[in-house]
């Protein structure tokens, strides 16, 4: 299922991409699922050593150095917005759990499901839905 949020309401469609578009969405999901997981150990390893938490804004900072790094050039080549959004759902979970409402933040696995968010920039037009850096139109199915 994708998801496509407009001013006030979310459209909820089913999308059939072609072997490239499916390959590139793989590809951004593994780069937001490789974020969640650097993240959430960035800030379990700063809380060891200071006893603080990081706060979003501090975690999208570590991005822009992420992508210049030559071990992590890879994520440039993902959508910022997607990177961004995990970094709101991380910090969203850790508010979860010190609140007494969730378990304590995972790391996640390559297996089973996988997700990401294109928060926006995503457009249901003639029949299709239009992701940026995906590029061409997913053809829906009645």
């Amino acid at each position: 299922m994708f998801c496509v949020k407009s001013l006030y309401r979310a459209v909820k469609v089913r999308i059939y991409p072609t072997s490239e578009q499916a390959q590139k969405l793989s590809q951004v999901m593994g780069c937001s699922r490789w974020w969640w997981n650097y993240a959430l150990n960035l800030c379990n390893e700063t809380y060891k050593e200071t006893g603080k938490g990081l706060s979003r804004v501090a975690l999208n900072k570590v991005l822009p150095k992420l992508k210049k790094s030559q071990e992590t050039k890879w994520l440039k080549e993902c959508y910022s917005q997607v990177l961004q959004s995990t970094t709101l759902n991380l910090t969203k979970a850790f508010k979860n759990f010190f609140e007494g409402r969730a378990k304590y933040p995972r790391f996640k696995s390559d297996r089973g499901r996988q997700s990401c968010k294109y928060p926006q920039n995503c457009q249901v037009v003639d029949k299709g839905v239009k992701v940026p850096q995906v590029g061409a139109y997913h053809q829906l199915k009645n």
